[in-house]
């Protein structure tokens, strides 16, 4: 049994007149039924790991109370799992998402089997709206939510520049894109750097790193609902446009001449990208190698017809980041460590075993 390439497992049998394929249509939803699954019973399980190990009946007694609408009993092991742990597990399971369809995008619009979501240095102008905040107090009106907005500024103010830049160049290609945002990634980095240096504060240097490597550790109900409407509408409208990505990925040549309004789908994908990547780096900071490799790993699993691979890469990206936060937690307890060094110690050889498949290809090339 295999998958091929518009996400239908097909059966190869043999006979006299030669191997046919028999569609399986069932497979794709199968795998999303079973991805699905194994996101909720890995955010119920993950609540059970940290600092503090709490026994998994524990945890089920405490979510199981609160589903119900019942009176807590006030016990720490209540706090630590409803208050601290089960919003982590869940935005975790946002942010993974979203992270791999900012990077299914990414790919699509420069045609780059590289390209992740901080392709465009939003995540460096993010560095530097968080740096600000942390080295000056800027934003200090906002309270709890400073940081972020200060990294969602950035973020956003990169984006414009990037636009901004490529346009100046002669409008928005993928080489064009691919070259302004790695200059300017460049440039928002030094400036981060430049800020952290002039500071006084000898914690800064610090915190910007640990915030720029990722960390979930502010997650809060309050900070899950809005991030979590902006990853959905940004996947529903990746998905509705499934047949336009398709064709974009494909070359600007074979697009156009399938109807499709390039420029057009080009700067509305760069805005939705932009938004959602400002979105989510403002509330977890960079991790990296998500949105990377899941997307890979998605079109091995479906092909590269995005109408099935968006939502595969969408739930294995939640489900993988909520590990992530896992090891995070309890490898170096009671410290924790940042989300992007676990991604990275994971993302880097299973990228280089996906890409030494013989089997796999991107955009028609092996």
């Amino acid at each position: 049994m295999s998958l091929s390439s518009d996400g239908v497992s097909t059966v190869t049998s043999s006979s006299p007149e030669g191997r046919r394929r028999v569609p399986l249509r069932w497979a794709v939803p199968l795998l999303l039924f079973t991805l699905s699954l194994g996101c909720l019973l890995s955010v119920l399980m993950s609540l059970a790991f940290g600092s503090e190990h709490i026994p998994v009946d524990v945890v089920w007694q405490v979510v199981s109370t609160h589903v119900r609408g019942e009176s807590s009993d006030g016990s720490p092991w209540d706090a630590i799992v409803w208050e601290l742990r089960l919003p982590r597990a869940l935005l975790a399971l946002v942010v993974g998402a979203g992270l791999a369809l900012a990077g299914a995008g990414m790919q699509t619009l420069v045609r780059n089997p590289l390209a992740d979501p901080y392709l465009l240095g939003l995540s460096s102008g993010a560095s530097v709206g968080a740096t600000l905040v942390i080295t000056t107090g800027v934003l200090s009106g906002a309270g709890i939510y400073s940081l972020s907005l200060g990294a969602l500024l950035g973020a956003l103010m990169a984006a414009g520049t990037v636009y901004l830049v490529a346009m100046a160049q002669g409008g928005l290609t993928p080489m064009r894109l691919v070259l302004s945002g790695v200059v300017l990634s460049s440039a928002f980095s030094a400036m981060a750097s430049f800020l952290i240096f002039l500071g006084e504060d000898s914690r800064a240097a610090s915190s910007v790193l640990f915030w720029m490597l990722g960390s979930l550790n502010g997650a809060t109900w309050t900070t899950i609902g809005p991030v979590t409407v902006l990853v959905l509408c940004s996947g529903l409208l990746l998905w509705a446009g499934h047949s336009w990505l398709d064709a974009l990925s494909c070359g600007p040549e074979t697009a156009a001449a399938l109807g499709v309004p390039v420029r057009g789908v080009r700067l509305t994908l760069f805005v939705l990208l932009g938004l959602l990547v400002g979105g989510l780096v403002a509330i977890s900071g960079g991790i990296g190698f998500v949105g990377l490799i899941v997307p890979h790993a998605a079109r091995l699993l479906v092909g590269a017809t995005h109408r099935v691979m968006i939502p595969v890469a969408a739930v294995a990206g939640g489900l993988f980041l909520v590990w992530v936060d896992v090891v995070a937690r309890v490898a170096a307890a009671p410290q924790e460590m940042p989300l992007g060094v676990v991604t990275g110690v994971i993302g880097a050889p299973v990228f280089l075993a996906l890409m030494g498949r013989r089997s796999y290809s991107f955009g028609g090339a092996r």
